[in-house]
């Protein structure tokens, strides 16, 4: 039932990258080393428009990104940005997203990832293609943890484009520690009571979580929620290629199962 959310056009890569930067299959670099301190990916990288391929603003970035530790849970979020958009339009669109976030107070654009309903993937928060950074997406989970937001508003009933869905997972199944199990749950930290925990607190969530788990919010909307748990099972089977991979074997479960 989950065959739609693994299309074989979007098989990943370690090649190096094409030249076209806003071409869906750009930037799928060779396999290198982690940075220091962080564990070697759990799957390849997907294809990722970087910043400067978006025209970002980095006049407007305060900070540096900070790193953190490796990513235990992955927090999925909406824009709340209108749907319908011509895809053409994203790299303004996320421009005007990094604006937004930096009027805010934020020291960039919040989110480490930003996907489009084409199912391409844009590098968000500066930084995030290299190592694991900390972004500004979930209030007090920022650590150990990774934004990945869909550019849009998914509230219940609105259709969710698969591209997304395939591209989402994409994206967890790299950037989870490796080991880390999707379909499971982590254990993470509060850093403010303006959380849905106090300050300290111990908090349990599913790997691949939605933003309303760590905080009192609608995000990422009724329909994307919904599909969490296909994107839970989408990122398991991408790392279990992935581990099939590395040990020279084939892959124990089959497509679509």
């Amino acid at each position: 039932m989950y065959a739609a959310l693994l299309p074989l056009a979007f098989a990943m890569s370690w090649e190096e990258p094409v030249r076209d930067a806003l071409s869906p299959t750009a930037h799928r670099p060779r396999h290198r080393e982690p940075a220091e301190g962080q564990a070697p990916p759990g799957a390849p990288r997907p294809g990722i428009v970087p910043r400067n391929a978006w025209h970002a603003d980095e006049s407007l970035v305060r900070e540096p990104a900070s790193s953190t530790e490796n990513v235990q849970v992955v927090f999925v979020h909406h824009t709340s940005q209108p749907n319908g958009y011509d895809c053409r339009a994203v790299p303004r669109m996320l421009r005007q997203l990094e604006e937004e976030h930096v009027e805010r107070g934020w020291d960039d654009l919040g989110y480490n990832f930003v996907v489009d309903r084409c199912g391409k993937i844009y590098e968000g928060r500066s930084g995030a293609l290299g190592r694991s950074v900390e972004g500004a997406h979930t209030k007090g989970f920022n650590a150990r943890s990774l934004g990945i937001a869909a550019m849009g508003t998914f509230d219940e009933g609105v259709e969710v484009p698969p591209a997304m869905l395939d591209s989402i997972a994409a994206v967890a199944a790299w950037k989870l520690r490796r080991g880390v199990d999707p379909r499971g749950t982590a254990q993470l930290v509060s850093s403010s009571g303006e959380s849905r925990f106090d300050k300290g607190d111990r908090a349990r969530f599913q790997v691949i979580s939605g933003h309303r788990d760590a905080y009192e919010t609608s995000c990422p909307g009724g329909a994307l929620y919904g599909k969490l748990g296909q994107i839970r099972e989408a990122t398991a089977r991408l790392r279990e290629r992935a581990d099939a991979g590395r040990q020279g074997r084939p892959s124990t479960k089959p497509e679509g199962r």
